[in-house]
């Protein structure tokens, strides 16, 4: 049906690690986790002619990884760390004293790693994405061994020179790679959404069904203890901005006006908050689809949860749908900031919503309205820029998650009221209006905190 179908598995798209951006930690960190693995298996001689290894960062990874923390996510890739079982304390302890040296294997050796090896590129460097980063191994000034990687949005990483899909190893029972032709095969089959993401999934990990929906809770389970955290956690985020937690003050304020029209919304921004004030903080999030996005779901489904009071069966059904949408954008799009602003994290996570509202609020998997919600998502995100103050994902990030998931909500309540089928545009054409908006955009507004809200940082 495509020549390109969509073979991410849902648990790469919500992925478990450490704020405060997908891109700028979790992806680099696993790119330094790499890196290392080959060090591993490179030949003795080589390993032993060795004394250094450098890291060189480019575009948004140059621009803003000192605010991302991109120098300590790439010591804790380096130093073997993963992205999922780091301690975020731990992590945020890294590089806090510039004259400790962090020890690297390579064969029988260690090389002693850092800051003064980690280079900040502001030279315009030639690759086919924003976030580049080269890894070298020398001698002196030889190099005797390096790669080359992207990161490309969501934690996700492509190593140049290896195709991001091997051929053949990666089939699917229901290959598709628009919604055009995924509705296809629910027309054709007379399948329900939810079977085709299941069985695609299953094929994709080698799962159980049981096994694919036990790490569907767990990643529920990951999104709302960052919620809970969040609402517990007062004090002054880190970075030179000093902004303050908000979500512990706005959750009492709505438990306070439990009998007021306004406490919905006042609850679902606290939700939001809480998570993407603990994404700030460096605190364990799950990508969804990136960090810098990371509150907006795991808002909606808590308030699913607690509020709605959806069972598991039906909220998994919701992040299914929420992940077939992530999918999508990400594959003829992108969910980078660094690629499309912020219309590709916090835009593209504002659909993801409105699809997860949708389906849990359906008995059946109609993907009418579905497709409705999230294209009334995206597209009262585009041309959304990233533009962090200081390179800090707070301001405007934090409140842009909160905004995000209100309007996921009211892409939820236009696509459900009975007027899905007048709705014009398709998701299809407003991914690749999105795909069109990013490359015009200019580079100054795409996390690179050249302009925009990022020249206010003075007056903080």
């Amino acid at each position: 049906m495509t020549s390109s179908p969509i073979t991410t598995s849902v648990f790469d798209l919500f992925k478990v690690g450490p704020g405060p951006s997908s891109s700028h930690t979790i992806g680099p960190m696993k790119a330094a986790f790499d890196f290392r693995q080959r060090l591993a298996n490179l030949p003795v001689g080589m390993q032993q002619q060795a004394d250094a290894i450098h890291i060189h960062l480019y575009g948004s990874l140059s621009a803003t990884g000192k605010g991302h923390g991109t120098d300590r996510a790439v010591i804790a890739g380096l130093i073997g760390w993963q992205p999922e079982t780091t301690d975020p304390d731990a992590m945020l302890k890294l590089l806090r004293d510039p004259s400790v040296l962090y020890p690297v294997p390579i064969g029988e050796r260690t090389i002693d790693v850092g800051p003064q090896h980690i280079h900040f590129e502001r030279v315009r460097y030639d690759s086919p994405y924003h976030n580049t980063m080269v890894l070298r191994l020398a001698a002196g000034e030889q190099t005797l061994y390096s790669e080359e990687y992207y990161s490309v949005g969501g934690g996700f990483i492509i190593r140049k020179g290896e195709p991001e899909v091997v051929p053949g190893s990666l089939s699917v029972p229901y290959p598709y790679g628009s919604m055009t032709e995924l509705k296809a095969h629910l027309k054709l089959n007379n399948i329900s959404l939810d079977e085709v993401l299941m069985a695609n999934e299953m094929a994709l990990t080698n799962r159980s069904r049981a096994e694919v929906n036990q790490r569907l809770d767990q990643i529920l389970d990951f999104m709302h203890k960052a919620v809970r955290r969040g609402l517990k956690h007062k004090g002054i985020l880190p970075g030179s901005i000093k902004l303050s937690r908000k979500a512990p003050i706005l959750f009492q304020q709505a438990k306070g006006m439990s009998q007021s029209s306004d406490s919905f919304l006042i609850f679902l921004n606290a939700y939001c908050l809480a998570a993407s004030e603990e994404n700030a903080a460096g605190g364990i999030v799950v990508t969804a689809p990136t960090s810098g996005a990371s509150g907006v779901i795991p808002g909606l489904t808590y308030l699913a949860k607690h509020h709605f009071h959806y069972d598991k069966a039906t909220l998994r059904s919701g992040m299914l749908a929420a992940a077939a949408i992530g999918f999508l954008v990400k594959h003829n799009a992108s969910i980078s900031g660094a690629e499309m602003g912020c219309m590709g994290e916090v835009g593209t996570a504002s659909a993801m919503g409105a699809a997860f509202l949708t389906r849990c609020a359906q008995n059946v998997s109609d993907i009418g309205p579905i497709e409705a919600a999230a294209e009334i998502g995206i597209e009262h995100h585009l041309g959304m820029t990233c533009d962090p103050i200081g390179g800090y994902v707070q301001i405007p990030c934090i409140e842009r998650n909160a905004m995000g998931a209100v309007k996921a909500y009211n892409a939820y309540l236009l696509a459900t009221s009975g007027a899905a089928s007048f709705q014009k545009i398709s998701l299809d054409a407003v991914i690749k209006v999105m795909k069109a908006t990013g490359r015009d955009m200019s580079t100054k507004y795409k996390e690179t905190s050249e302009a925009g809200l990022a020249l206010s940082a003075t007056e903080c």
